[in-house]
């Protein structure tokens, strides 16, 4: 219900850019459907999860492997009292839902639903506009990956001053084979062919939040902003952003182009620091989630009738 996302019982952790917003906005009002689900994770409930690995042991209604390799198996629930089990369980043991995936899906599902009751003298709450199509996931069957960042250019500094600085707050050691940090606040760097480990000197302090202690938090603060110089991320053309998969080989290719200079690997963001930040209201900076695979828009259309 969407009522549930605007009065906050569906929580979110990113803030929506508008022009991705507004796009979004008008291909469900054009469209007049929803074609892709919003991804909500919930907090781990044996109950729900006993009916569903109930059902999941039955025939399922879809089974295909896409394109890119990922599996989608589906079934349908038609069991009225299965339906009435389900919604009792996430009635009594679910106090919120959390948006994993999908913040600009979710706002421009609230948008179309206002604009559909605008328009609609008649409205009575039980039209199929009040909805938004979701999947959901208990927090402990999730794993975000890393997100990790790119820049185009130095600025004025050479690679020798970007050492010299980043040697006043980091242990700076190379070359690093894992090429991806195994534990919080340390960073993978790539430049000029060669892999760097970034272990972070110093103690966050006591009194630090649970922003300022997430990683990207780290990064910026450290060293995006006061050495290199980075603004505001979501509108500085210098940086930008290399999710899931993709991982280290990307990065070593864009910088081996030329196209950028530096690339920093980081540890991924905790699935309890998603509900920390969720719950206290809170936002985390840009692109700190990735989630993969990720479910195919189309498989399900919710139509706005």
């Amino acid at each position: 219900d969407i009522k549930e996302y605007e009065s906050g019982k569906i929580k979110r952790h990113e803030l929506t850019r508008s022009d991705k917003e507004n796009d979004r906005t008008r291909h469900i009002d054009i469209v007049g459907a929803q074609t892709g689900p919003v991804f909500l994770t919930y907090k781990d409930c044996e109950s729900i999860n006993a009916i569903v690995q109930t059902i999941v042991s039955g025939r399922p209604e879809y089974d295909f492997t896409a394109d890119d390799g990922n599996v989608h198996t589906v079934w349908i629930i038609d069991n009225e009292d299965i339906i009435l089990k389900i919604k009792k369980g996430f009635a009594e043991k679910v106090e919120a839902l959390y948006i994993a995936d999908g913040h600009h899906r979710a706002a421009s599902a609230a948008t179309v639903a206002r604009l559909c009751r605008e328009r609609n003298p008649l409205h009575t709450g039980r039209e199929s506009y009040n909805w938004m199509m979701a999947v959901l996931f208990p927090h402990n069957q999730l794993r975000i990956l890393p997100y990790h960042r790119i820049i185009k250019n130095l600025g004025a500094l050479s690679m020798d001053d970007v050492m010299s600085n980043l040697a006043a707050s980091f242990h700076v050691t190379s070359p690093f084979e894992e090429k991806v940090p195994q534990q919080p606040h340390e960073f993978g760097m790539y430049a000029k062919g060669c892999w760097y480990k970034l272990a972070f000197k110093n103690a966050l302090p006591e009194d630090s939040g649970i922003i300022d202690s997430l990683d990207v938090s780290l990064l910026y603060n450290e060293i995006l902003k006061p050495i290199l110089g980075i603004g505001d991320i979501r509108e500085d053309a210098r940086i930008d952003f290399v999710g899931g998969i993709r991982g280290t080989k990307e990065l070593e290719r864009l910088v081996d182009s030329g196209e950028y200079a530096l690339a920093f690997s980081l540890f991924p963001t905790d699935m309890n620091q998603l509900i920390l930040v969720s719950d206290s209201g809170q936002t985390m900076p840009p692109k700190s989630t990735w989630f993969e695979p990720k479910l195919r828009s189309g498989i399900f259309i919710h139509r706005l009738d």
